[in-house]
Protein backbone atom coordinates (compact mmCIF):
# COMPACT_ATOMS: atom_id res chain seq x y z
CA UNK A 1 0.00 0.00 0.00
CA UNK A 2 1.26 3.46 -0.83
CA UNK A 3 2.46 5.53 2.07
CA UNK A 4 0.04 8.50 2.30
CA UNK A 5 2.73 10.53 4.07
CA UNK A 6 4.98 10.42 1.02
CA UNK A 7 4.58 13.38 -1.37
CA UNK A 8 2.96 12.48 -4.66
CA UNK A 9 5.23 12.37 -7.67
CA UNK A 10 4.80 15.47 -9.78
CA UNK A 11 3.78 15.12 -13.41
CA UNK A 12 6.03 17.42 -15.37
CA UNK A 13 4.62 19.85 -17.89
CA UNK A 14 5.40 18.52 -21.35
CA UNK A 15 7.22 20.43 -24.12
CA UNK A 16 3.99 20.54 -26.13
CA UNK A 17 2.19 22.32 -23.29
CA UNK A 18 5.12 24.68 -22.80
CA UNK A 19 5.00 25.64 -26.47
CA UNK A 20 1.24 26.15 -26.31
CA UNK A 21 1.61 28.40 -23.28
CA UNK A 22 4.40 30.34 -25.00
CA UNK A 23 2.03 31.02 -27.91
CA UNK A 24 -0.74 32.21 -25.58
CA UNK A 25 1.66 34.50 -23.77
CA UNK A 26 3.09 35.96 -26.98
CA UNK A 27 -0.40 36.65 -28.32
CA UNK A 28 -1.28 38.50 -25.10
CA UNK A 29 2.04 40.27 -24.47
CA UNK A 30 3.35 41.05 -27.95
CA UNK A 31 0.21 40.92 -30.06
CA UNK A 32 1.87 38.03 -31.92
CA UNK A 33 0.04 36.09 -34.60
CA UNK A 34 -0.42 32.49 -33.52
CA UNK A 35 -0.40 31.10 -37.07
CA UNK A 36 3.03 32.66 -37.67
CA UNK A 37 4.58 32.06 -34.25
CA UNK A 38 3.58 28.46 -33.65
CA UNK A 39 5.44 26.89 -36.63
CA UNK A 40 8.58 28.83 -35.64
CA UNK A 41 8.37 27.63 -32.03
CA UNK A 42 7.81 24.03 -33.07
CA UNK A 43 10.91 24.16 -35.26
CA UNK A 44 12.97 25.97 -32.63
CA UNK A 45 12.17 23.41 -29.94
CA UNK A 46 12.35 20.40 -32.22
CA UNK A 47 8.75 19.24 -31.79
CA UNK A 48 7.43 16.97 -34.52
CA UNK A 49 4.76 14.31 -34.97
CA UNK A 50 2.41 13.79 -32.04
CA UNK A 51 4.10 16.44 -29.89
CA UNK A 52 3.69 19.06 -32.61
CA UNK A 53 0.07 18.01 -33.15
CA UNK A 54 -0.64 18.29 -29.41
CA UNK A 55 0.97 21.72 -29.15
CA UNK A 56 -1.06 22.91 -32.15
CA UNK A 57 -4.33 21.58 -30.73
CA UNK A 58 -3.69 23.08 -27.31
CA UNK A 59 -2.65 26.50 -28.59
CA UNK A 60 -5.33 26.91 -31.25
CA UNK A 61 -8.03 25.18 -29.23
CA UNK A 62 -7.42 27.36 -26.19
CA UNK A 63 -7.48 30.51 -28.30
CA UNK A 64 -10.71 29.46 -30.01
CA UNK A 65 -12.43 28.53 -26.76
CA UNK A 66 -11.16 31.38 -24.60
CA UNK A 67 -14.53 33.09 -24.26
CA UNK A 68 -16.26 29.94 -23.06
CA UNK A 69 -13.38 28.99 -20.77
CA UNK A 70 -13.23 32.44 -19.20
CA UNK A 71 -16.92 32.22 -18.28
CA UNK A 72 -16.31 28.81 -16.67
CA UNK A 73 -13.14 29.95 -14.88
CA UNK A 74 -14.95 33.01 -13.52
CA UNK A 75 -17.48 30.67 -11.92
CA UNK A 76 -14.73 28.48 -10.45
CA UNK A 77 -12.36 31.15 -9.19
CA UNK A 78 -12.41 33.02 -5.90
CA UNK A 79 -10.78 35.94 -7.70
CA UNK A 80 -12.08 38.05 -10.54
CA UNK A 81 -10.33 37.11 -13.76
CA UNK A 82 -9.04 40.68 -14.06
CA UNK A 83 -7.20 40.18 -10.76
CA UNK A 84 -5.40 37.00 -11.86
CA UNK A 85 -1.86 37.46 -13.16
CA UNK A 86 -1.99 37.12 -16.97
CA UNK A 87 0.49 34.19 -17.16
CA UNK A 88 -1.51 32.28 -14.60
CA UNK A 89 -4.78 33.04 -16.37
CA UNK A 90 -3.36 31.61 -19.59
CA UNK A 91 -2.34 28.45 -17.71
CA UNK A 92 -5.90 28.14 -16.40
CA UNK A 93 -7.31 28.57 -19.89
CA UNK A 94 -4.96 25.91 -21.19
CA UNK A 95 -6.02 23.57 -18.41
CA UNK A 96 -9.71 24.27 -19.01
CA UNK A 97 -9.33 23.40 -22.67
CA UNK A 98 -7.72 20.07 -21.81
CA UNK A 99 -10.46 19.26 -19.31
CA UNK A 100 -13.45 20.39 -21.37
CA UNK A 101 -12.53 19.84 -25.01
CA UNK A 102 -9.95 17.04 -25.29
CA UNK A 103 -9.61 13.39 -24.35
CA UNK A 104 -6.73 14.12 -21.99
CA UNK A 105 -7.41 12.54 -18.60
CA UNK A 106 -8.46 14.95 -15.83
CA UNK A 107 -5.54 14.01 -13.57
CA UNK A 108 -2.97 14.67 -16.30
CA UNK A 109 -4.69 17.89 -17.37
CA UNK A 110 -4.73 19.28 -13.84
CA UNK A 111 -1.30 18.04 -12.79
CA UNK A 112 0.53 19.35 -15.85
CA UNK A 113 -1.28 22.68 -15.57
CA UNK A 114 -0.27 22.96 -11.92
CA UNK A 115 3.37 22.46 -12.92
CA UNK A 116 3.04 25.10 -15.63
CA UNK A 117 1.53 27.48 -13.07
CA UNK A 118 4.40 26.80 -10.66
CA UNK A 119 6.95 27.58 -13.38
CA UNK A 120 5.13 30.62 -14.72
CA UNK A 121 3.94 32.26 -11.50
CA UNK A 122 5.30 30.48 -8.41
CA UNK A 123 4.25 28.00 -5.75
CA UNK A 124 1.23 29.96 -4.59
CA UNK A 125 -0.06 30.08 -8.14
CA UNK A 126 0.25 26.31 -8.37
CA UNK A 127 -2.08 25.81 -5.43
CA UNK A 128 -4.59 28.27 -6.81
CA UNK A 129 -4.51 26.57 -10.23
CA UNK A 130 -5.05 23.20 -8.63
CA UNK A 131 -8.15 24.41 -6.77
CA UNK A 132 -9.69 26.17 -9.75
CA UNK A 133 -9.11 23.38 -12.25
CA UNK A 134 -10.45 20.73 -9.90
CA UNK A 135 -13.69 22.70 -9.82
CA UNK A 136 -13.66 22.97 -13.62
CA UNK A 137 -13.32 19.18 -13.82
CA UNK A 138 -16.61 18.60 -11.97
CA UNK A 139 -18.74 19.21 -15.12
CA UNK A 140 -18.47 18.80 -18.87
CA UNK A 141 -18.54 21.78 -21.22
CA UNK A 142 -22.23 21.57 -22.10
CA UNK A 143 -23.18 21.52 -18.43
CA UNK A 144 -20.97 24.49 -17.72
CA UNK A 145 -22.44 26.49 -20.64
CA UNK A 146 -25.93 25.80 -19.32
CA UNK A 147 -24.82 27.03 -15.90
CA UNK A 148 -22.86 30.17 -16.80
CA UNK A 149 -24.25 31.54 -20.10
CA UNK A 150 -27.05 34.14 -20.14
CA UNK A 151 -30.57 32.96 -20.87
CA UNK A 152 -30.90 32.46 -24.62
CA UNK A 153 -34.43 33.82 -24.89
CA UNK A 154 -33.60 36.99 -22.96
CA UNK A 155 -30.11 37.59 -24.38
CA UNK A 156 -29.37 35.49 -27.47
CA UNK A 157 -26.23 37.48 -28.32
CA UNK A 158 -24.80 37.07 -24.82
CA UNK A 159 -25.69 33.39 -24.79
CA UNK A 160 -23.95 32.72 -28.12
CA UNK A 161 -20.95 34.79 -27.06
CA UNK A 162 -20.35 32.29 -24.25
CA UNK A 163 -21.47 29.14 -26.06
CA UNK A 164 -19.52 29.74 -29.29
CA UNK A 165 -16.64 31.67 -27.70
CA UNK A 166 -16.88 34.94 -29.62
CA UNK A 167 -17.00 38.54 -28.38
CA UNK A 168 -20.59 39.74 -28.31
CA UNK A 169 -19.90 42.38 -30.97
CA UNK A 170 -18.85 39.68 -33.45
CA UNK A 171 -22.00 37.67 -32.67
CA UNK A 172 -24.09 40.76 -33.39
CA UNK A 173 -22.16 41.50 -36.60
CA UNK A 174 -22.64 37.97 -37.94
CA UNK A 175 -26.35 37.99 -37.16
CA UNK A 176 -26.70 41.32 -38.98
CA UNK A 177 -24.82 39.99 -42.00
CA UNK A 178 -27.10 36.96 -42.10
CA UNK A 179 -30.20 39.13 -41.73
CA UNK A 180 -31.30 37.23 -38.63
CA UNK A 181 -33.35 38.94 -35.92
CA UNK A 182 -32.54 38.35 -32.20
CA UNK A 183 -36.11 37.26 -31.55
CA UNK A 184 -35.45 34.04 -33.47
CA UNK A 185 -32.83 32.93 -30.96
CA UNK A 186 -30.23 33.25 -33.77
CA UNK A 187 -29.94 29.60 -34.87
CA UNK A 188 -28.31 30.49 -38.21
CA UNK A 189 -25.86 32.75 -36.44
CA UNK A 190 -24.96 29.93 -34.08
CA UNK A 191 -24.23 27.63 -37.03
CA UNK A 192 -22.03 30.27 -38.66
CA UNK A 193 -20.13 30.91 -35.42
CA UNK A 194 -19.68 27.20 -34.76
CA UNK A 195 -17.98 26.91 -38.15
CA UNK A 196 -15.26 29.26 -36.92
CA UNK A 197 -14.26 26.53 -34.50
CA UNK A 198 -13.57 24.00 -37.26
CA UNK A 199 -10.18 23.34 -38.79
CA UNK A 200 -10.03 24.74 -42.36
CA UNK A 201 -8.83 22.62 -45.23
CA UNK A 202 -5.74 23.75 -47.11
CA UNK A 203 -6.84 24.89 -50.57
CA UNK A 204 -4.39 24.94 -53.47
CA UNK A 205 -4.74 26.88 -56.70
CA UNK A 206 -3.13 25.88 -60.00
CA UNK A 207 -1.91 28.82 -62.05
CA UNK A 208 -3.60 28.65 -65.49
CA UNK A 209 -1.07 27.94 -68.20
CA UNK A 210 1.46 26.57 -65.70
CA UNK A 211 -0.47 23.84 -63.88
CA UNK A 212 -3.92 22.28 -63.81
CA UNK A 213 -6.39 21.11 -61.25
CA UNK A 214 -5.91 17.58 -62.59
CA UNK A 215 -2.20 17.71 -61.77
CA UNK A 216 -2.96 18.68 -58.18
CA UNK A 217 -5.49 15.85 -57.93
CA UNK A 218 -2.88 13.45 -59.28
CA UNK A 219 -0.70 14.42 -56.32
CA UNK A 220 -3.40 13.22 -53.92
CA UNK A 221 -5.41 16.43 -53.50
CA UNK A 222 -9.19 16.56 -53.95
CA UNK A 223 -10.76 18.87 -56.53
CA UNK A 224 -12.49 21.94 -55.14
CA UNK A 225 -16.25 22.04 -55.47
CA UNK A 226 -16.55 25.12 -57.70
CA UNK A 227 -13.19 26.58 -58.66
CA UNK A 228 -11.81 24.96 -61.82
CA UNK A 229 -8.28 25.72 -60.62
CA UNK A 230 -8.37 24.46 -57.04
CA UNK A 231 -7.83 21.34 -54.99
CA UNK A 232 -7.89 20.56 -51.29
CA UNK A 233 -4.70 19.11 -49.85
CA UNK A 234 -4.98 15.94 -47.82
CA UNK A 235 -2.53 17.30 -45.24
CA UNK A 236 1.18 17.77 -44.90
CA UNK A 237 3.35 20.61 -46.11
CA UNK A 238 1.99 22.14 -49.35
CA UNK A 239 5.59 22.80 -50.40
CA UNK A 240 6.02 19.04 -50.75
CA UNK A 241 3.70 19.16 -53.77
CA UNK A 242 5.83 19.68 -56.91
CA UNK A 243 3.51 22.22 -58.50
CA UNK A 244 3.63 24.37 -55.36
CA UNK A 245 7.36 23.95 -54.86
CA UNK A 246 8.01 24.96 -58.49
CA UNK A 247 5.81 28.07 -58.27
CA UNK A 248 3.18 26.72 -60.65
CA UNK A 249 0.52 26.61 -57.91
CA UNK A 250 0.00 28.17 -54.52
CA UNK A 251 -2.10 28.08 -51.38
CA UNK A 252 -5.31 30.08 -51.89
CA UNK A 253 -8.78 29.75 -50.38
CA UNK A 254 -11.42 28.60 -52.84
CA UNK A 255 -13.57 31.71 -52.29
CA UNK A 256 -10.53 33.86 -53.04
CA UNK A 257 -10.07 31.97 -56.30
CA UNK A 258 -13.71 32.57 -57.18
CA UNK A 259 -13.38 36.30 -56.45
CA UNK A 260 -10.74 36.52 -59.17
CA UNK A 261 -12.90 34.41 -61.46
CA UNK A 262 -15.92 36.69 -60.92
CA UNK A 263 -13.87 39.70 -62.04
CA UNK A 264 -12.80 37.95 -65.23
CA UNK A 265 -16.30 36.69 -66.01
CA UNK A 266 -17.91 40.14 -65.97
CA UNK A 267 -18.21 41.46 -69.50
CA UNK A 268 -16.35 44.67 -70.29
CA UNK A 269 -17.93 47.07 -72.76
CA UNK A 270 -16.79 49.71 -75.23
CA UNK A 271 -19.87 51.85 -74.69
CA UNK A 272 -21.49 53.77 -71.87
CA UNK A 273 -23.49 51.17 -69.98
CA UNK A 274 -25.71 53.71 -68.28
CA UNK A 275 -27.74 51.83 -65.70
CA UNK A 276 -27.95 48.53 -67.52
CA UNK A 277 -25.93 45.40 -66.85
CA UNK A 278 -26.13 43.73 -70.24
CA UNK A 279 -23.78 40.80 -70.51
CA UNK A 280 -22.93 40.64 -66.84
CA UNK A 281 -22.94 36.87 -66.89
CA UNK A 282 -20.66 36.64 -69.91
CA UNK A 283 -17.12 35.35 -69.79
CA UNK A 284 -15.50 38.57 -70.94
CA UNK A 285 -14.10 36.75 -73.96
CA UNK A 286 -17.08 37.52 -76.21
CA UNK A 287 -16.90 41.32 -76.08
CA UNK A 288 -16.19 42.01 -79.73
CA UNK A 289 -14.06 45.10 -80.07
CA UNK A 290 -13.78 45.72 -76.34
CA UNK A 291 -10.33 46.30 -74.92
CA UNK A 292 -9.52 43.70 -72.29
CA UNK A 293 -5.75 43.78 -71.98
CA UNK A 294 -4.99 46.02 -69.01
CA UNK A 295 -5.73 44.65 -65.56
CA UNK A 296 -4.95 46.05 -62.10
CA UNK A 297 -4.68 44.36 -58.71
CA UNK A 298 -4.83 47.38 -56.41
CA UNK A 299 -3.86 45.74 -53.08
CA UNK A 300 -2.01 42.71 -54.39
CA UNK A 301 0.13 41.45 -51.50
CA UNK A 302 0.97 38.74 -50.75
CA UNK A 303 0.00 37.66 -54.26
CA UNK A 304 -2.56 34.83 -54.24
CA UNK A 305 -5.18 36.56 -56.40
CA UNK A 306 -2.46 38.20 -58.49
CA UNK A 307 -0.98 34.79 -59.33
CA UNK A 308 -4.34 33.49 -60.53
CA UNK A 309 -5.21 36.69 -62.38
CA UNK A 310 -1.81 36.67 -64.08
CA UNK A 311 -2.40 33.13 -65.29
CA UNK A 312 -5.83 34.07 -66.62
CA UNK A 313 -4.39 37.20 -68.23
CA UNK A 314 -2.01 35.09 -70.33
CA UNK A 315 -4.97 33.39 -71.98
CA UNK A 316 -6.42 36.77 -73.02
CA UNK A 317 -3.20 38.41 -74.09
CA UNK A 318 -3.61 40.78 -71.15
CA UNK A 319 -1.12 42.43 -68.81
CA UNK A 320 -1.48 42.73 -65.03
CA UNK A 321 -0.21 45.56 -62.86
CA UNK A 322 -0.05 44.38 -59.25
CA UNK A 323 0.43 47.12 -56.66
CA UNK A 324 0.99 47.06 -52.93
CA UNK A 325 1.86 49.88 -50.58
CA UNK A 326 4.46 47.81 -48.70
CA UNK A 327 7.70 46.91 -50.41
CA UNK A 328 8.08 43.45 -48.87
CA UNK A 329 4.57 42.50 -49.96
CA UNK A 330 5.25 43.77 -53.47
CA UNK A 331 8.30 41.50 -53.55
CA UNK A 332 6.09 38.56 -52.57
CA UNK A 333 3.74 39.43 -55.42
CA UNK A 334 6.63 39.61 -57.84
CA UNK A 335 7.81 36.17 -56.77
CA UNK A 336 4.30 34.70 -56.94
CA UNK A 337 3.63 35.94 -60.46
CA UNK A 338 7.09 35.82 -62.03
CA UNK A 339 6.53 32.57 -63.93
CA UNK A 340 3.57 34.01 -65.87
CA UNK A 341 5.65 36.76 -67.48
CA UNK A 342 2.73 39.19 -67.70
CA UNK A 343 2.86 41.01 -64.38
CA UNK A 344 4.45 44.27 -63.27
CA UNK A 345 4.63 44.25 -59.46
CA UNK A 346 5.05 47.77 -58.13
CA UNK A 347 5.17 49.56 -54.79
CA UNK A 348 2.32 52.05 -54.85
CA UNK A 349 -0.20 53.55 -52.44
CA UNK A 350 -3.64 52.68 -53.70
CA UNK A 351 -5.05 55.95 -52.36
CA UNK A 352 -2.47 57.95 -54.37
CA UNK A 353 -2.55 56.32 -57.83
CA UNK A 354 0.65 55.84 -59.77
CA UNK A 355 -1.35 55.57 -63.01
CA UNK A 356 -3.67 57.77 -65.02
CA UNK A 357 -7.43 57.54 -64.41
CA UNK A 358 -9.26 55.24 -66.78
CA UNK A 359 -6.16 53.15 -67.53
CA UNK A 360 -7.53 49.66 -66.89
CA UNK A 361 -10.17 47.32 -68.24
CA UNK A 362 -10.40 45.24 -65.05
CA UNK A 363 -9.56 46.24 -61.49
CA UNK A 364 -9.68 44.23 -58.28
CA UNK A 365 -9.45 45.84 -54.85
CA UNK A 366 -9.01 43.23 -52.12
CA UNK A 367 -8.90 45.86 -49.39
CA UNK A 368 -7.43 45.72 -45.87
CA UNK A 369 -10.12 44.58 -43.46
CA UNK A 370 -10.72 43.13 -40.01
CA UNK A 371 -10.18 39.57 -41.25
CA UNK A 372 -13.31 38.31 -39.49
CA UNK A 373 -13.86 36.00 -42.44
CA UNK A 374 -10.76 33.96 -41.58
CA UNK A 375 -11.33 33.25 -37.89
CA UNK A 376 -10.92 29.51 -38.54
CA UNK A 377 -7.32 30.16 -39.57
CA UNK A 378 -6.52 32.88 -37.04
CA UNK A 379 -8.22 31.91 -33.79
CA UNK A 380 -6.57 34.75 -31.88
CA UNK A 381 -8.06 37.39 -34.22
CA UNK A 382 -11.46 37.29 -32.53
CA UNK A 383 -9.82 38.60 -29.34
CA UNK A 384 -7.43 40.93 -31.15
CA UNK A 385 -10.02 42.96 -33.06
CA UNK A 386 -12.60 45.44 -31.80
CA UNK A 387 -15.47 47.50 -33.25
CA UNK A 388 -13.09 50.46 -33.24
CA UNK A 389 -10.76 48.59 -35.61
CA UNK A 390 -13.62 48.04 -38.06
CA UNK A 391 -14.66 51.69 -37.89
CA UNK A 392 -11.07 52.86 -38.41
CA UNK A 393 -10.76 50.87 -41.63
CA UNK A 394 -13.87 52.37 -43.21
CA UNK A 395 -12.31 55.54 -44.66
CA UNK A 396 -9.42 53.56 -46.19
CA UNK A 397 -11.77 50.97 -47.70
CA UNK A 398 -13.90 53.69 -49.27
CA UNK A 399 -10.85 55.53 -50.57
CA UNK A 400 -9.47 52.37 -52.17
CA UNK A 401 -12.78 51.54 -53.83
CA UNK A 402 -13.02 55.07 -55.23
CA UNK A 403 -9.47 54.74 -56.58
CA UNK A 404 -10.34 51.36 -58.12
CA UNK A 405 -13.35 52.86 -59.90
CA UNK A 406 -11.34 55.85 -61.10
CA UNK A 407 -8.65 53.48 -62.43
CA UNK A 408 -11.16 51.67 -64.64
CA UNK A 409 -12.08 52.98 -68.06
CA UNK A 410 -15.73 53.51 -69.03
CA UNK A 411 -17.15 50.05 -69.61
CA UNK A 412 -14.51 48.45 -67.40
CA UNK A 413 -15.29 46.30 -64.38
CA UNK A 414 -14.21 46.50 -60.75
CA UNK A 415 -14.30 43.87 -58.01
CA UNK A 416 -14.39 44.97 -54.36
CA UNK A 417 -13.34 42.10 -52.07
CA UNK A 418 -12.95 41.72 -48.31
CA UNK A 419 -12.23 38.73 -46.09
CA UNK A 420 -15.01 39.80 -43.76
CA UNK A 421 -18.80 39.50 -43.61
CA UNK A 422 -19.17 42.61 -41.42
CA UNK A 423 -21.77 44.88 -43.01
CA UNK A 424 -19.71 47.99 -42.19
CA UNK A 425 -16.81 46.64 -44.29
CA UNK A 426 -18.87 45.26 -47.13
CA UNK A 427 -22.32 46.43 -48.20
CA UNK A 428 -22.08 49.81 -46.50
CA UNK A 429 -18.76 50.62 -48.17
CA UNK A 430 -19.97 49.68 -51.65
CA UNK A 431 -23.36 51.28 -51.13
CA UNK A 432 -21.91 54.57 -49.92
CA UNK A 433 -19.35 54.84 -52.73
CA UNK A 434 -21.78 53.79 -55.46
CA UNK A 435 -24.52 56.14 -54.23
CA UNK A 436 -22.13 59.10 -54.41
CA UNK A 437 -21.30 58.46 -58.09
CA UNK A 438 -23.29 58.64 -61.29
CA UNK A 439 -20.94 56.41 -63.29
CA UNK A 440 -21.23 53.08 -61.44
CA UNK A 441 -23.59 50.12 -61.76
CA UNK A 442 -23.63 47.27 -59.27
CA UNK A 443 -23.64 44.01 -61.19
CA UNK A 444 -25.24 40.76 -60.08
CA UNK A 445 -22.23 39.03 -58.53
CA UNK A 446 -24.08 35.84 -57.49
CA UNK A 447 -25.10 35.45 -61.14
CA UNK A 448 -21.45 35.68 -62.19
CA UNK A 449 -20.81 32.70 -59.92
CA UNK A 450 -24.05 30.92 -60.68
CA UNK A 451 -22.64 27.47 -59.93
CA UNK A 452 -22.22 28.40 -56.24
CA UNK A 453 -25.42 28.17 -54.17
CA UNK A 454 -26.58 30.50 -51.39
CA UNK A 455 -24.26 33.38 -52.30
CA UNK A 456 -26.62 36.35 -52.32
CA UNK A 457 -26.53 38.66 -49.34
CA UNK A 458 -29.72 39.23 -47.41
CA UNK A 459 -32.26 41.59 -49.03
CA UNK A 460 -32.01 44.28 -50.20
CA UNK A 461 -28.36 43.50 -50.97
CA UNK A 462 -28.88 40.45 -53.16
CA UNK A 463 -26.52 41.66 -55.89
CA UNK A 464 -23.56 41.19 -53.55
CA UNK A 465 -21.98 37.78 -52.89
CA UNK A 466 -21.04 36.52 -49.44
CA UNK A 467 -19.23 33.23 -48.89
CA UNK A 468 -19.55 31.49 -45.51
CA UNK A 469 -17.57 28.70 -43.83
CA UNK A 470 -20.75 26.92 -42.74
CA UNK A 471 -22.34 27.06 -46.20
CA UNK A 472 -19.38 26.84 -48.56
CA UNK A 473 -16.48 25.51 -46.51
CA UNK A 474 -14.46 28.62 -47.42
CA UNK A 475 -13.42 31.81 -45.71
CA UNK A 476 -16.23 34.35 -45.32
CA UNK A 477 -15.24 36.43 -48.34
CA UNK A 478 -17.44 39.22 -49.68
CA UNK A 479 -17.46 40.18 -53.38
CA UNK A 480 -19.14 43.07 -55.17
CA UNK A 481 -18.58 43.54 -58.90
CA UNK A 482 -19.24 46.96 -60.39
CA UNK A 483 -19.19 48.35 -63.90
CA UNK A 484 -18.09 51.84 -64.74
CA UNK A 485 -20.10 53.93 -67.14
CA UNK A 486 -19.46 57.27 -68.76
CA UNK A 487 -19.99 60.07 -66.28
CA UNK A 488 -22.59 62.61 -67.46
CA UNK A 489 -21.08 65.66 -69.13
CA UNK A 490 -20.40 68.45 -66.70
CA UNK A 491 -20.16 66.11 -63.72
Amino acid sequence: MADPSRPRRRIAATPAREVALAVLRAVADRDAYANLLLPALLAERGLTGRDAALATELAYGTLRGRGSYDAVLAACSTRALADIDPPLLDVLRLGAHQLLATRIGPHAAVATSVELARTAAGQGAAGFANAVLRRVATRDLDSWIAAVAPDRAADPVGYLAVKTSHPAWIVAAISEALGEEPGTGLPLTETALDANGTRPRVALCATPGLATQAELVAQGARATQWSPFGAYSDGGDPADIPEVRQGRAGVQDEASQLAALALTRAAVSTTDIGVTDTGTTGTGADNAGASDRRWLDLCAGPGGKARLLAGLAVGRDAHLVAADVREHRARLVSAATAATGVTAAIVADGTEPAWRPGSFDRVIADVPCSGLGALRRRPDARWRKSPADVAALGPLQRALLRTAIDAARPGGVIAYVTCSPHVAETREVVGDVAAARSDVTVLDTPALLGEVPSLACAAPSGRYAQFWPHLHGTDAIFIAVLQKGQAPSGS
